[in-house]
């Protein structure tokens, strides 16, 4: 009997204004067979430094976080922080 643990991602959205959400699955396997899987989700802001993420991640981020997205996310939060 051999359990494994191991992470994937479980899909990649583009949200409005350059957001990226990731879903990170976490899966337990016995010999081969899925025991159970289990789902964590973060988001990248266009602001995010993406270096860590994994490689599916930051090819999206290198696509989505353009200069104008950043500057879009940049107005945002300093309209935010003015209210």
């Amino acid at each position: 009997m051999s359990l494994t643990k191991r992470t994937e991602i479980g899909s990649i959205e583009i949200l409005i204004g350059g957001h990226i959400q990731v879903r990170k699955d976490t899966i337990i396997e016995e010999d081969g067979v899925e025991l159970s899987r289990t789902y964590h989700r973060h988001v990248c802001h266009p602001d995010s430094d993406v270096t860590k993420e994994d490689q599916q991640v930051q090819d999206v981020a290198g696509v989505v976080h353009t200069d104008e997205c950043k500057a879009a996310w940049e107005i945002a939060l300093n309209a935010k922080k003015s209210e």
